[in-house]
Parts: structure tokens; sequence; C-alpha cells
């Protein structure tokens, strides 16, 4: 069963429809824009997306899929938007996000993966862009997120050939943050959770949001807006701090 856990400085987003390695549901979205509406708490630092039973997610449910033949197109449109919607509430999050694959990631679960900030994944784990497989077209982001991410020639390799594609080669191009045993992710996305609540929240928050609109703007835009941010940085509590510490040669102490 789909679950959500709050522990007050992160929170835990469980993929609980194990039987179908962890395909999409309705509950599953709820709980992510649940979470993303939850993060707004000036206590949440953090969000880990995880699974049970050993697989993180396999993407859409065929069987769904097949049903959906059947709708109008308009009709098929509101059912992708309800994705779309999850996509774009992930890259909103005023806090980091972080995927704990194990297992690996298919079709519009690579999408979600991709979506997050941080991706902690298992040794073993594999990312598929599995729609070709089944005729179809990827979604959730996915050709968004690849064309950000790796470079195009993987991106057309990866959606045209729908092969899985190993942890280890998206960790050497910078996709995936980390790669730990089988069995351990969960942990090392606490690890990781940890070492966010400890840092400048504030700080954070507006260094993600400048990342994230560094893709659509211009350079001159983008420099706008990270000196706006930086002016105003540099006279908030989180800057004495972060710069007496740093000065004293001591570590900081963010409230």
């Amino acid at each position: 069963m789909t679950r959500f856990e709050d522990r007050g400085d992160r929170l835990i987003v469980w993929n609980g429809n194990s039987t179908r390695r962890g395909a999409l549901t309705p509950e599953l979205y709820q709980a992510i824009q649940q979470a993303v509406e939850m993060a707004a708490r000036p206590d949440v630092r953090a969000i880990i997306l995880t699974a049970e039973g050993g697989f993180f997610c396999a993407g859409g449910d065929l069987n769904a899929l097949q049903e959906r033949r059947a709708l109008s197109i308009e009709e098929r449109h509101a059912r992708i938007e309800l994705l779309h919607d999850v996509t774009r509430a992930i890259r909103a999050c005023p806090v980091p996000v972080i995927a704990a694959v194990e297992g690996g990631a298919a079709g519009a679960g690579f999408s979600l993966a991709l979506a997050c900030d941080l991706i902690v994944a298992g040794e073993d784990a594999t990312f598929t862009a599995s729609y070709v497989k089944a005729g179809l077209v990827p979604d959730g982001g996915l050709t968004a997120a690849l064309a950000r991410s790796v470079p195009r020639h993987l991106a057309m390799e990866l959606c045209l050939m729908g092969q899985p594609v190993t942890s280890a080669r998206l960790q050497a191009l910078g996709v995936v943050s980390q790669i730990v045993p089988t069995g351990q992710v969960l942990s090392a996305a606490h690890t990781l959770a940890d070492r966010l609540a400890k840092g400048p929240a504030v700080a954070q928050g507006q260094i993600r949001a400048l990342v994230a609109q560094a893709y659509d703007q211009t350079e001159q835009d983008q420099l706008n807006s990270e000196r706006d941010a930086m002016a105003v940085a540099i006279g908030a509590d989180e800057a004495a701090e972060g710069i007496a510490a740093f000065l004293e040669k001591r570590k900081p102490r963010y409230s």
C-alpha cells in the first residue's frame, strides 16, 4: 500500500504497488502531491521517494493503458496531465527531493526519478526508457530531463532502443548522485537528508530555484537572478552564521 511518512524534517513517500513492481497509481500521485504541499512547512528539509518490494517504479500499468485506448483524445490528455502535474510539483518543490532507487526505474518511473534533485541508486539498479517496446512514446518529462542530463546520442539510444542503462553509467554522467549496495539505498538517502537538514534552509531553497530556472532563462536573465538572490543572501542570518563559522574555523550552526 502506498503510504506517506512524516518524520518532521523529512517526508517519505512509499510506492507500495509492489505486486506490479511499483507501477503508477492515483494513490502515488496523491501521496507525492501531499508531500510537496507539506514541504512548505519550515521544519521540512527534504522529501524522499522510495518503494516497497525492491523496485522503485515500473511506470505506467499496461493494463490501464490498454483500457485507456478506448478514451477520447481529450480524456487521454487529461490522464497524462495527472502524471505531468506530479512531475511539475516535484520540480517546483521548495525543498530538495531525493529518489531512493532500488531495483530499477522504468518508463514514467524513470521520469519521476529524473524529476528529483538527487538520485541514490542500488549497485544493481537499472533505468529504462521502456516506452518504445510497447509502441509508446515518453511522457512525464522524460525527454526534457534526458536532454538536460545526458548527451544527445545517449538520450536517443535510451528512448529508441528501450534498453536499460546501469546506475554506474548514469553516475559517470553525473545523473546518479550515489551508488550503494543493494538494500542500503534508503539508509543512504536518509544520510543525504541529514546533511541537508544541517544546512542553510533558505539558501538551499534559493539554490534549488536558481538551478531549476537556469535551463529556461537567457544568460543575462540568469545573471540578474543570481545577483538579486545573492544580494539578499548576503544580508540574511544564514550568511552571518556561515561566514562567521568559516572565519572561526568551526562548523556552522543553522537554526
